[in-house]
Parts: C-alpha cells; sequence; structure tokens
C-alpha cells in the first residue's frame, strides 16, 4: 500500500514502514514503558469537500508520545452524519489493518521481557461518537463499536477518543 502517506509537524510524506520505523525507534528508548498504540478519524465538512483526518498516536504513559495524521479528502460533502461516521470507522479500520499480526509481534516483542517491571503494549481504535443523552451520534456506538472489536482493537469512544476527537480533530479545519 505505497500510496497512503503520513505526515507529522517535523516530517512530510512518511509511507506506513516510516510510520513503524519511529514507532519501534520511540517504544526501544524505554521497553519497560506502559504502551498504547492508538488510532482515530476525524472529519470536517468543507465547502467543496469532506477533509478525514486519520490519526497514529503511539504513547508512553506518563511519558510522551509519537504521532502521525494521514489526510483523506472526498470530493463532495457529507452530510449525513451515519454515512461520515461510518466512513471516519472506515479509514481507522483501513490503517489499523495496515499494522499486521508480524507488525504486532515486533511491537510486542520490545516490552514482552520486560512485563514484570511494568512493561505493557495495547491497540485501541478511537472512535468520534458518544453515548450521552445529547450526543447525536450514541445510535451509532454498538455499531460501529463492533466494528473496531471484530478486528481485535479496544474500542474507545468520547470522551477518551483523544485520538479522534482531539488530535485528529486539529487537522480537519
Amino acid at each position: 500500500m505505497a500510496s497512503v502517506q503520513f505526515y507529522n509537524l517535523t516530517r512530510d510524506c512518511m509511507s506506513f514502514e516510516d510510520v513503524v520505523t519511529h514507532i519501534v525507534a520511540f517504544m526501544k528508548k524505554d521497553p519497560t514503558g506502559e504502551y498504547k498504540l492508538m488510532v482515530g478519524t476525524d472529519s470536517q465538512v468543507h465547502t467543496h469537500n469532506t477533509r478525514f483526518i486519520t490519526g497514529v498516536v503511539i504513547q508512553r504513559i506518563g511519558k510522551g508520545a509519537w504521532a502521525c495524521v494521514r489526510k483523506v479528502n472526498v470530493p463532495r460533502q457529507m452530510r449525513a452524519l451515519h454515512e461520515r461516521i461510518s466512513h471516519e470507522t472506515s479509514l481507522t479500520e483501513e490503517v489499523a489493518g495496515l499494522f499486521t499480526e508480524e507488525i504486532k509481534e515486533q511491537l510486542i516483542a520490545i516490552v514482552l521481557p520486560h512485563i514484570y517491571k511494568g512493561a505493557s503494549f495495547s491497540i485501541e481504535g478511537h472512535i468520534d461518537i458518544g453515548e450521552g443523552k445529547r450526543n447525536k451520534t450514541r445510535v451509532f456506538v454498538n455499531e460501529m463499536v463492533g466494528r473496531i472489536e471484530s478486528l481485535g482493537m479496544e474500542p474507545v469512544i468520547k470522551p477518551e477518543a483523544i485520538v479522534a476527537s482531539s488530535y485528529a480533530n486539529k487537522y480537519t479545519k
């Protein structure tokens, strides 16, 4: 999937292989850390298109993070909420799917010798939806959570879904 490009504040045009290299290097700096690999997507409807931003974040709990994003533009306004939420989830699934079993095993192998010292590794799929009574997306929670769970990822919704609702959100404007 050579056409998938990522970027962050310090680097443009990263391939997925570059992203994995950065994540591995970040984790190897402190193999005893508690790590969360989080993937989430947010969108914004603009005049002539709808912009989708998928964030990939590796967090060392309490000790920083490394992150990047992928941008996808759909050349029309996607006003239907279900369509947009579903597309956000599809893009999260697509990027999460790039983390093959081999890559996951490579990341787990970094912390595995240190689990008795508190090291850990988990993968979360952040969904920009919430269950609150006033939240219009609450009717989609079960559907989208099920899709993320089917990938073997821990689903996270608002307000904890920070990769989708905060990190990716700032790049959608």
